[in-house]
């Protein structure tokens, strides 16, 4: 995943990202409110991290502003602050879920899947689309621009695991655990032979690869037009 932690203590901070980057995830910080905005508005992320008490702007601020502007980003309050009310007006605001500190890490990690697990909106919850691409989970099946493309079970998961996350880098390890559960590097090339496979069973003669490799970072799957550099 890659992550925005929005967090003024340089401890907490410095503690937060190396176990992020330790568990595989890509990870930008941002020490005052105005620059969390600033970044969130900016970049691509699979999920916001933020404290509460920030300087210059304070999270709930932040987290308001960010949904007023269109930014859906999932954004986790991790805070010290873990009363009732402070856990209702956080969630209020606009945030997703609600940590407090001190917490335990295997907690932030399991709600940070939980969250970006989670299928973008869409009218009919039981479509996803990306471009000309559609996956209807309850038929199981798959089109592209209306053709019917016929998938092995591996592969329909991998497909539905990179069109939830649309728009955003999926890592080696993120389609390890998402697609076959491993929480370990097994040293095969697992991804790879499967990504090759299912990348050829969507080519259609005259359209572009619609899942792209993003060189030392993973692949991503995206609407034409994205402006996404193509490995």
């Amino acid at each position: 995943m890659r992550l925005l932690l929005v967090e003024d203590d340089a401890d907490t901070a410095s503690y937060l990202r190396r176990g992020l980057r330790e568990h595989g995830h890509v990870v930008d910080l941002a020490s005052t409110g105005h620059d969390g905005s600033r970044l969130a508005a900016a970049e691509s992320y699979d999920a916001i991290i933020m404290d509460r008490m920030l300087p210059g702007m304070d999270g709930l601020a932040l987290v308001k502003r960010l949904r007023e502007t269109g930014v859906k980003t999932p954004v986790l309050f991790l805070t010290a602050l873990g009363g009732i009310d402070d856990r209702v007006e956080g969630l209020n605001a606009g945030a997703d879920d609600y940590l407090i500190k001190p917490f335990a890490f295997s907690e932030l990690l399991a709600r940070l899947h939980a969250l970006t697990r989670r299928p973008p909106f869409s009218p009919n919850p039981n479509l996803l689309r990306v471009a000309d691409l559609e996956i209807d989970l309850i038929r199981r099946t798959v089109t592209r621009a209306g053709a019917a493309i016929d998938l092995q079970p591996r592969e329909f998961t991998m497909l539905e695991f990179l069109m939830r996350h649309a728009g955003h880098v999926v890592t080696k390890t993120m389609l390890l655990e998402g697609v076959w559960d491993f929480h370990f590097d097994p040293r095969t090339n697992i991804v790879e032979t499967n990504m090759s496979r299912l990348r050829a069973k969507l080519q259609r003669e005259g359209a572009a690869d619609p899942i792209q490799t993003i060189r030392g970072s993973g692949y991503v799957i995206d609407a034409p037009g994205s402006g996404r550099p193509k490995g």
